[in-house]
């Protein structure tokens, strides 16, 4: 077994041994309660009646069984299951012995308590590997002083202790309260990949359940007693502020206790990465239900006027960056001409390889085209919406975001208020994407209760959250492409930016597969205000990449995956440049396992297929999409996807995860598209703004894990940017049409006439 410092997560081992019984306390209390999930476990063992609290993620009862905390938010991509088990594997625990409760904030005990870029499993391996293997260790050691035998001759299985020289044996939860007194080991052995009992079997949603019986989960679900409801209203159109409001008739109506203005942040506040706020003023209106406090934002009168230019310091992890934003009233038709224009005009160089310009002059053909996409809603299924309670001594907040701890600090320089006097708890998100790092209704909830003085729920309206941001950008991207007389790719151009920022990644593939090679950005500025969205940037650039690579391998006269296949051989043995940032042979490797699983080169009758690959949050992601068209409709038949994450935590969830980006991603290509008129969103809710729907799904998807043995890597985001462009390309090769602008079901597009 390989040792393992445990100085890599000294916090989540805080002692106060001053406390009766010894444990290892920290400054949160775990919960006791017995859930749903319990119910189905313990049908051999019942509650213990006293816990010993190892460390930071787990405590253990006399009786064996197990509590492990998962520290994360879980929206979904069910790191409230895959955590554990990581932590129960080193552990060395029977998985039917284990509870799991959702940890509340707590930064001395867990770092990057957040999710965002998937990296959740990818950042927790290793703390997550050593919470488990240090309660082991110390399990172990207890059970060698009680025995007064060597702690190398003891050994673990599924919750019980062995010595086998003696023939003794023991459950862990005797050993419990003698563990919780020993130090923490200086090192751990940690397992052998091939010891793993629990990590690469797949597992049950352990909130399965409660979701599909309708339990509460979510922060819509908060209700305390003698808490109002609260709700915004905002500014109708992007480039105006709040100037007064009118509420002789709301406050008429019956239950409304209070309207008034807030302002999210102080005017002298520098904001960080996530602290974006479309509107930093808005009205409120509280009172005792959610039908009441509608009729009143109804009668709510507001005046507004339009805001003037502005360019304020933000800090970025550290680092500070001006953003400006300008006054005036936007529109989507203005912001697509002035893409246009920027990209004629060229950006900043953010790479150069070789001598492009002249590459192209003697190429012997050269491939030109210009991708497009619009801004997006994220449209999570429960809109924004927050629980707050705060006094004067304490702050007390429940409900779904994705960056607590981010949050956390905002809220704390806000109020005033020390943050050991804020108590955040997570409730499951009830869908994220990137929409919940921006969590400015949590700040509205903390500053709507110290007002009322009372418990309030903060609800947005769907027309709310669509209406008030935040959103993915505008992209636009000029992709050019150089061939010789022998059709090889000698020169590549790619010029991308957005608004109001770029999706360029400039070190991505073909970065390096290609001697004379330039890539330069550019924005521009906006009032829109935008943010992560899922893949971010990514979403887009694979889009517009591997649907022109396409182009160029039909103009070259070779098969698409063979033309990518060759282009990476050539960066895995004739690399250009120093930075590219993925590894030729895993990019090679998915292409060559999605060619084979789907068998490539014989679709069915009256099927057309489209290939994909790209790389993105430190894994490899390729797709086959099966498309035909039925009645002028595309219809999808089948996805053929394969994947390289690294070790699979928890196969179902993982294919669960990968099935989700697709459909995901399909739904967008087809239909994603928020537009603006003056400032004013043009679609407000789901009856204008276009969602896939279930008939609309693929019929099958496949998908296929590279078996490796390297650390997990990304895996909620990397499906998601290139099913777009595979399903550009199947359609390109029903139709005999190029699709280049998003959404490809759109007005514009071929398929609608």
């Amino acid at each position: 077994m390989p040792l393992k410092k445990t100085a890599i997560g000294r916090r989540a081992f805080i002692k106060n041994t001053s406390l009766a019984g010894g444990g290892l306390v920290l400054g949160f209390s775990f919960l006791n309660s017995c859930t749903d999930r319990q119910a189905q476990t313990m049908t051999a063992k019942e509650m213990p009646e006293e816990w010993f609290e190892m460390n930071g993620y787990l405590k253990i009862g006399e009786n064996g069984l197990v509590t492990i905390l998962s520290p994360n938010p879980e929206g979904g991509q069910n790191v409230k299951t895959s955590m554990p088990m990581i932590v129960a594997d080193e552990l060395d625990i029977d998985w039917n012995d284990v509870l799991v409760e959702q940890a509340p904030l707590n930064t001395d005990a867990f770092t990057r308590q957040f999710i965002g870029g998937s990296q959740a499993i990818r950042r927790g391996w290793s703390g997550l590997r050593l919470a488990g293997a240090s309660a082991r260790q110390m399990l172990i050691a207890a059970a060698a002083e009680a025995w007064q035998v060597p702690v190398g001759e003891v050994t673990t299985e599924a919750g019980v202790l062995y010595h086998r020289g003696s023939d003794k044996s023991v459950g862990y939860g005797e050993m419990a309260a003698a563990a919780a007194k020993l130090p923490v080991p200086e090192e751990v052995p940690l397992k052998s990949i091939d010891d793993f009992d629990i990590i690469g079997t797949s597992k049950k949603n352990v909130d399965g359940l409660k979701i599909v019986t309708g339990k509460p989960l979510f922060g819509s679900d908060i209700h305390r007693e003698g808490m109002f409801i609260a709700m915004i209203v905002h500014p109708p159109a992007f480039g105006l502020r709040l100037k007064s409001i009118d509420d002789t008739e709301a406050r008429k109506l019956p239950g409304i206790k209070d309207i008034f203005t807030i302002k999210v942040f102080n005017e002298d506040y520098e904001k960080t990465f996530f602290d974006t706020r479309s509107f930093n003023e808005v009205a409120v209106v509280v009172g005792n239900s959610t039908w009441e406090v509608l009729n009143a934002k109804k009668a709510l009168k507001i005046e507004c006027e339009p805001i003037e230019d502005a360019t304020e310091t933000r800090d970025r992890f550290g680092s500070k960056w001006e953003q400006h934003t300008p006054a005036g009233m936007e529109s989507t038709a203005d912001h697509f001409a002035q893409m246009e224009k920027m990209a004629v005009k060229g950006g900043v160089v953010k790479r150069r390889d070789g001598d492009p310009e002249a590459a192209f002059k003697k190429a012997a053909k050269i491939v030109e085209a210009t991708y497009t996409a619009p801004f997006l809603a994220h449209n999570c299924m429960e809109p924004m919406n927050f629980f707050a309670d705060v006094t004067s001594e304490k702050a007390e907040l429940i409900g779904p975001l994705q960056k607590p701890e981010f949050t956390e600090q905002t809220l704390s320089a806000r109020l005033g208020m020390p943050l050991e006097n804020i108590d955040i708890q997570m409730t499951r998100l009830g869908g994220g994407y990137g929409r919940r790092s921006y969590a400015h209704w949590l700040v509205e909830a903390a500053l709507i209760s110290q007002r009322m003085k009372a418990p309030i729920k903060l609800i947005y309206t769907r027309e709310d959250d669509m209406t008030d941001g935040i959103y993915r950008p505008a992209y636009l991207a000029k992709m050019r492409a150089g061939l010789d007389a022998n059709n090889n790719l000698i020169a590549y151009h790619v010029n991308a930016g957005g608004i109001p920022e770029s999706p360029l990644a400039e070190n991505r593939f073909p970065a390096g597969a290609v001697e004379h090679y330039l890539a330069e950005e550019w924005t521009i500025d906006s009032n829109l205000t935008v943010g992560s969205f899922r893949a971010p940037r990514s979403n887009f650039m694979a889009s517009a990449e591997q649907s022109f690579l396409d182009e160029v391998a039909e103009a070259a006269g070779k098969d698409p995956i063979d033309f990518r296949l060759e282009l990476l051989d050539r960066a895995k043995n004739r690399p250009v440049g120093e930075n590219n940032d993925y590894e030729a042979d895993r990019y090679a490797g998915v292409l060559k396992l999605v060619k084979e699983t789907s068998n490539w080169e014989k679709a069915a009758p009256k099927v057309s297929r489209g290939v994909s690959a790209y790389f993105c949050h430190n894994s490899y992601a390729a797709q086959v999409l099966d498309v035909v068209v039925e009645n002028g409709k595309p219809v999808v038949q089948k996805v053929f996807c394969a994947l390289d994450c690294g070790i699979v935590v928890n196969p179902d969830s993982a294919k669960n995860m990968a099935e989700g980006g697709i459909v995901d991603g399909i739904g967008n290509a087809f239909f994603g598209e928020l537009t603006f008129k003056d400032g004013i969103p043009e679609k407000s809710n789901f009856d204008t703004y276009r969602m896939i729907r279930m008939r609309e799904a693929p019929k099958e998807i496949e998908v296929h894990f590279v078996k490796n043995e390297i650390d997990p890597t990304g895996l909620g985001e990397p499906t998601f940017p290139p099913i777009f462009a595979a399903l550009a390309n199947a359609l390109y090769r029903a139709t005999g049409d190029r699709y280049y602008h998003q959404p490809f079901l759109s007005n514009k597009s071929p398929l609608m006439g």
